[in-house]
């Protein structure tokens, strides 16, 4: 049976970025080789300072590196202009926070529209895509309450539904389980384990959490700013 190829939707080429603390160079990262296919699970580790944040910021085009460059869905993010890379991170890449940055003067399904809203989907499909997108997290029936109304783990819940609701090419979460307690955060993992395979959309956590590396399919470990090991389960 022939094996169907998956795509690149992420190659880093010699990725070093540079920090000048009080005037003393810094390196965050030291030529970072990656390529990350498509539908993947991973999970960057390693202690704190490792780069893993740093290197988050860069495959999303929120930062740039110093040297290097970056391939993100076939395009190199450092040929964009501010304009052109703020609408591509916008339909390719869904951001999941540890302190979940929901909009506290917005109802949860605004939330979740917000960025659909900004890419210009028509009402009627963005409340479509809203309610069929609380279900697949669990969330019926809380499109009208405010996220205050919610606990931690729902709000985390509303903030990966946001993530996913315009059905970018990736999502970057960033400690997701941090503020959550180990049974919230295992349900969180398992249902995120669950639309990754549903939907294929790839997922690259930055994390402490064991649970997280062990559920992930891919562990790559960062120290002192370079690749230390890269294990495929």
């Amino acid at each position: 049976m022939e094996q169907t190829q998956k795509a690149d939707v992420i190659v880093t080429e010699g990725v070093t970025k540079v920090y000048a603390a009080d005037g003393i160079p810094v390196n965050a990262l030291n030529g970072i080789d990656l390529t990350i296919q498509s539908g993947e699970f991973t999970a960057l580790v390693g202690p704190s300072g490792s780069g893993k944040t740093t290197f988050l910021n860069i495959i999303s085009g929120l930062d740039s590196p110093t040297e290097g460059k970056v391939w993100l869905a076939g395009k190199v993010l450092s040929e964009m202009s501010g304009n052109e890379l703020s609408d591509f991170r916008r339909d390719n890449i869904g951001f999941i926070f540890q302190a979940y940055n929901l909009i506290p003067v917005l109802s949860v399904e605004e939330n979740v529209e917000y960025i659909m809203l900004l890419a210009g989907v028509p009402k009627a499909e963005r409340h479509e895509r809203v309610i069929a997108m609380l279900k697949a997290v669990g969330l019926e029936g809380v499109a009208d309450r405010q996220p205050t109304q919610l606990s931690g783990g729902q709000q985390q819940r509303v903030a990966i539904a946001r993530a996913m609701v315009s059905e970018p090419t990736i999502i970057l979460a960033d400690e997701p389980t941090a503020n959550l307690d180990s049974k919230t955060g295992a349900d969180l993992l398992e249902m995120m384990r669950r639309l990754n395979a549903e939907t294929g959309m790839t997922f690259i956590f930055s994390t402490h959490d064991p649970m997280v590396m062990e559920g992930a399919r891919r562990l790559i470990t960062l120290r002192d700013g370079q690749i230390d090991s890269d294990e495929i389960k």
